[in-house]
């Protein structure tokens, strides 16, 4: 009965007007996001998170979750049509979604990702509203040695599942945490690694790293690249699904929402993983799998839903211990900091209104974007057209008033523009940076939780290991990586997040 009297407060909450339109505008911004290739969640996040320093802080989060997982929803539509993934978790939803459009069933495909996304996105927020509240009782039990291993584990977890070496992820995650560091030291009043540059007292600001790493480094990659849209000349045709189709599309929907709703909340898993989890799931599992390749719709419920569920489910760490998933719960993090809050077990008793009424605001959500991407399904096709030499140049000016709004201060954009060059460098080295922004999140936050750890056991470091909470954490950490170090493992993990 607690969760549903705490259900009807959260929705009491996000029934407001404020935050039903601010849900509104980031479920809007989500999918055109999601249609728009090249420009992603993460992107569009740390570009907003200016916008969101005038908002309440329940109300500024609610519009930056409905962006994230708005874009889930968006990014299948030019997956179908254009056989081009508006977004990474999109990129299976092409190979079998794509197919269905050539053979004149793109409006089946286009709703079975809808209404697969709907039902994964229900299913997903009734698991974070039940186990997010059991999961702050049991953290609420952990101590400062319990916290550093555990969020050591994520370090090593998101390491781990990036694409590419696990070497350069660890150096990647090395680096963010070393960043995170910069700044006046809490208990001595020190200042290290400012370099004598005053504004560096306060550490290097979230906000420019963010924007400039994943934001406009992202602009300038897309640059790069020519432009090369064709929509799909046939029509989209009937959106209704055959009887046959909803006997193939209904299995696939559940197993992808049960696999996306336990990959989400892993450390470095989110939507993409799960995505590309679930495509393999029914390769091997569904009735239709001598279908594959040919339009199989199952190819396109299945992990249409994972992604969505996985990105609900990717909010319970956030929401119950404080430690971001991946980049995109990273900028959460970021962002509810920036506004005073600080994310853990005890935000359900000290922010009961932010907590339940993003949950709540999840729902309500999805419902709206059912209603966004099925009957308009039009006007976010006529949204390619728009050529991207129009598009980049209001978002860069949009970057640099957002970066000097925050401090007032120019050397804010200096350093925005700084981070978008290292980021591009980053990119160009196959140095994937999401890795780099969990660090610089964690990092503070690790060394609080080791410092108090080391003064409770008097400088002792066996207090990790003689505690079973944390010695548990630091083994399964260990065998993460040493397996990630066999060539076998590694391969296969690298197939799998290459599609």
């Amino acid at each position: 009965m607690d969760i549903i009297s705490n259900l009807a407060f959260g929705f009491g909450v996000a029934l407001s007007f404020q935050n039903v339109l601010f849900a509104l505008i980031g479920a809007l911004i989500g999918t055109a996001i999601g249609v728009l290739p090249g420009i992603g969640p993460v992107a569009t996040i740390s570009l907003l998170l200016p916008i969101t320093f005038g908002q309440p802080a329940t109300t500024a989060i609610i519009m930056l979750a409905g962006i994230y997982y708005g874009a889930q929803y968006g990014g299948s539509t030019t997956a179908i049509l254009l056989n081009l993934p508006g977004e990474i978790s999109s990129v299976v939803t092409t190979l079998e979604g794509y197919k269905m459009a050539r053979n004149g069933r793109a409006g089946a495909a286009l709703a079975t990702s809808a209404l697969g996304s709907f039902f994964a996105g229900s299913v997903a927020t009734i698991f974070v509203a039940g186990s997010g509240p059991l999961l702050t009782q049991v953290a609420l039990s952990f101590g400062p040695a319990d916290y550093f291993s555990l969020m050591l584990l994520g370090l090593i977890i998101s390491a781990v599942l990036a694409q590419g070496s696990v070497v350069k992820a660890i150096a990647m995650v090395a680096l963010g945490v070393a960043l995170g560091l910069v700044g006046t030291d809490v208990q001595t009043g020190q200042q290290r690694f400012t370099f004598g540059i005053p504004e560096l007292s306060d550490g290097i600001s979230f906000v420019a790293l963010a924007m400039g790493m994943f934001g406009i480094a992202e602009i300038i990659l897309n640059l790069e690249r020519p432009e090369s849209r064709s929509v799909l000349k046939t029509k989209v045709g009937s959106l209704w699904l055959t009887k046959e189709e909803w006997k193939r599309a209904t299995p696939s929907v559940l197993r992808g929402t049960a696999l996306g709703s336990v990959l989400g909340i892993l450390p470095g898993g989110g939507a993409a993983l799960s995505s590309f989890g679930s495509y393999m799931l029914e390769r091997k599992v569904s009735k239709g799998r001598h279908l594959f390749g040919s339009g199989a719709i199952e190819g396109v419920a299945g992990p249409e839903a994972a992604n969505n569920a996985a990105a609900q489910t990717s909010f319970i760490p956030l929401l119950t211990l404080g430690i971001p998933s991946n980049a995109v719960m990273a900028l959460m993090v970021g962002a509810l900091i920036i506004q005073g809050i600080q994310p853990g077990p005890r935000m359900v008793e000290a922010q009961p209104d932010l907590f339940w009424g993003l949950i709540a605001s999840m729902w309500i959500g999805n419902v709206m974007l059912l209603v966004i991407n099925l009957p308009m399904i039009g006007m976010w096709v006529k949204l390619l057209q728009v050529p991207y030499k129009f598009l980049y140049p209001a978002i860069l000016v949009f970057c640099a008033i957002g970066a000097y709004s925050v401090n007032n201060n120019v050397f804010d954009v200096y350093s925005t523009a700084m981070f978008a060059v290292i980021g591009y460098l980053f990119n160009k080295l196959r140095l994937e940076p999401a890795p780099l922004l969990i660090g610089f999140v964690l990092g503070p936050m690790m060394e609080e939780h080791l410092r108090r750890a080391m003064l409770l056991s008097r400088g002792d470091p066996m207090i990790f290991v003689q505690r079973p909470i944390s010695a548990t954490m630091l083994a399964i950490g260990a065998v993460a990586l040493a397996a990630m170090l066999l060539p076998n493992l590694r391969k296969g993990k690298d197939a799998a997040l290459a599609g």
